[in-house]
Parts: structure tokens; sequence; C-alpha cells
């Protein structure tokens, strides 16, 4: 399997028309209004429920096996090259967990509706955005320490700056989010207007939300060019021995 490289690719392309496909829908059906609603709310109600939870499903899925040819990516290169150190391998390991813990919550958004299980979903949104940002940060730290191997010092310090940045829209999110929530006084927060209270605290978070997906998206996309040194073997399939008794 030599086109490892459109796994990144995929899990960019599904995201992003996850995203925009369900607030589309959710506005034609006048369920959310169009002015910036949480990703998670353009997706309560059916239809466009089903569809971002569908959508989600899979990309999570495909997320995790980016993630994990990643990691055995890293561990190839360490092989090859035993000089890059034990902390490689560490940092893989840590970077691995986190990207798989953000994998699970991102199930957990896509299939508990903030409406129906709210505790479940909210766990499911730290563990995306929170461990997904960790697993930037070693991501980042990991591409400075197997360059010149693996990729490039512009990859590195791009990747750095998305992680920055993810980190402060987290803390804006998070903030701004529990802000506008206790400043609400109107009847339905997926239909939030400027008279409702908590209005700009609301479009902040909103914002910060849209812009941390994205930099999300992206920042997996960037790991299409170093796939393209990267083949996958079938797995080999071993038949246990037993003797039949007549």
């Amino acid at each position: 399997m030599s086109y490892v490289y459109l796994l990144p690719v995929a899990v960019f392309f599904i995201f992003q028309v996850t995203f925009l496909g369900t607030y589309i829908v959710a506005v034609l059906e006048g369920h959310v209004v169009p002015t910036v609603p949480y990703i998670s709310d353009a997706a309560t109600y059916s239809p466009e429920s089903c569809i971002f939870g569908q959508l989600i499903n899979i990309g999570s899925v495909l997320l995790g096996l980016t993630i994990y040819v990643r990691y055995r990516h890293v561990l190839q290169l360490h092989e090859h090259h035993p000089d890059l150190g034990a902390a490689v391998l560490r940092h893989n390991s840590i970077a691995f967990w986190f990207g798989m813990l953000s994998c699970l919550g991102i199930s957990f958004v896509g299939n508990f509706q903030e409406t129906n299980v709210r505790i479940v979903h909210f766990i499911g949104a730290f563990c995306c955005f929170g461990c997904g940002t960790l697993y930037f940060w070693m991501q980042a730290l990991i591409t400075y320490s197997i360059y010149p191997m693996a990729g490039t010092k512009k990859t590195a310090h791009i990747r750095l700056g998305m992680s920055v940045c993810c980190t402060i829209l987290f803390i804006m999110l998070a903030v701004t989010g529990v802000m506008s929530h206790i400043l609400f006084d109107g009847q339905d927060p997926r239909k939030w207007y400027p008279s409702d209270g908590g209005w700009y605290y609301h479009v902040i978070s909103t914002i910060s939300e849209w812009i941390i997906a994205t930099i999300f998206s992206f920042f997996i996309l960037s790991f299409t060019p170093e796939f393209r040194d990267v083949s996958l073997d079938h797995p080999q399939i071993s038949l246990l021995s037993y003797t039949m008794t007549v």
C-alpha cells in the first residue's frame, strides 16, 4: 500500500465537508442562526445530527489510522537512526496516546449531542481539543528532533506555530464559552441573538472553535509530504495449529 499519503488528505477533506455541510443544513432547516454557531450546535438536531455523526465516525477512524502511521513512521526512523536517542521514542509514545484520546473525544462529540448527554459531550470536546493540542505540541517537538532525516525545518516551525495558536484558541474557547453561558438569558442557546446576553463572549468562543478545528485539519494535512516516503504491507495472518479428533 503505497498511497498512505492520502490518509491525511482524506481526514482533512472529510472533516471540512462535515463541518461546513452540517452548518449549511442546520441553517437551511432553521435549527441555528447563521451567525457563527458552535460546530456541535449545528449538529444537534436531525437530519444534520445524523450526517454529522456518520461522517465524524468515519473521520475519527481515518484520523486514528493517520496517527498510528505517524507513530510507526517515527519508530522506523529511530530504528534506522539510533542516534536520535530514547527521548524521541518517549515523545512518540506520549503523542500516540494523546492522539488516540483526541480521536475518542471526536467520536464522543459526534455521537453524544449536547442536548441529550451533556456531560459526555463536554468530556469528548475536552479530549478532542485538549488532547489534540497536546498531540500537536508533541509532534512539533518530534519534527524538530527527526530533522533532517525526515521533514523540513520549515514544517517544524509551522507545526510549532499551529500548536501555539491552538493553545491560545483552546483557552479562549473554554473561558469565553463559560462566561457566555453564565450571561445567557435567552430561550435556546442554539439560536443565540445579541439581545440574549453574553453575545460577544459567545461569538469569540464560537469563532475560536471554528478556527481551532480548521487548524486541526491543516495540521493533519501537513503529514502528507512525509507520508509519501511511507508504505505499508498487508498484515500477516497465521493459522493456529489444531488437532482434529474423531
